[in-house]
């Protein structure tokens, strides 16, 4: 059994990643993982200071909303991050996010080992991830022992919903979702 964290990004209801993001979430708890889902919807969260106060005091000097998510990302051992696909890139709330985790490249306790990514986007083109996995992949690179373990390709949806007209990623993400042991 492992703790796995899925953070949605999305600050649309309804919106495409969310819907893979619990389909994932319905899979991992078949597994009998323990699963907690977080949503960026209703979170306070700031721009990072580029103090750098966080890497001699472990923890981050502005008072928001991502302090707790820290801890529950520090503490889990699965990380799925589902984001929408705006102008090739992720979601600007997802990219704030990751720079605000800095303390966590000084966390000595650290567990996380195991990072997912869901992606929507209205291009038909994988390409289109492209420099979203990429910016995922330079976080990921900051920590010793974490790696990508699977990538989601939401592609060709764009209105709210849409994605439950592709149930062979629906499928996917379940799958992916329940692969986690």
């Amino acid at each position: 059994m492992k703790k796995v964290l899925i953070i949605s990004t999305s600050l649309r209801n309804n919106s495409n990643s969310e819907i893979l993001a619990n389909q994932f979430y319905k899979g991992a708890l078949t597994s009998n993982n323990e699963v907690e889902y977080l949503t960026l919807k209703d979170k306070k969260i700031n721009y990072c200071l580029g103090c750098l106060a966080c890497q001699k005091i472990h923890r981050c000097v502005i008072n928001d909303d991502v302090s707790e998510i820290i801890k529950k990302i520090n503490e889990s051992d699965v990380i799925v991050f589902a984001s929408p696909i705006y102008f090739y890139e992720m979601a600007g709330q997802m990219k704030t996010l990751l720079d605000r985790t800095n303390p966590l490249y000084v966390s000595e306790d650290r567990k996380f080992k195991d990072i997912y990514f869901i992606a929507t986007c209205a291009e038909d083109d994988k390409n289109a991830l492209t420099r979203a996995i990429q910016g995922l992949e330079g976080w990921i690179e900051c920590f010793d022992d974490v790696s990508l373990k699977g990538v989601i390709y939401g592609i060709g949806v764009n209105d709210p919903n849409e994605i439950n007209s592709k149930a062979s990623l629906l499928e996917q993400a379940f799958n992916m979702g329940k692969s986690i042991s």
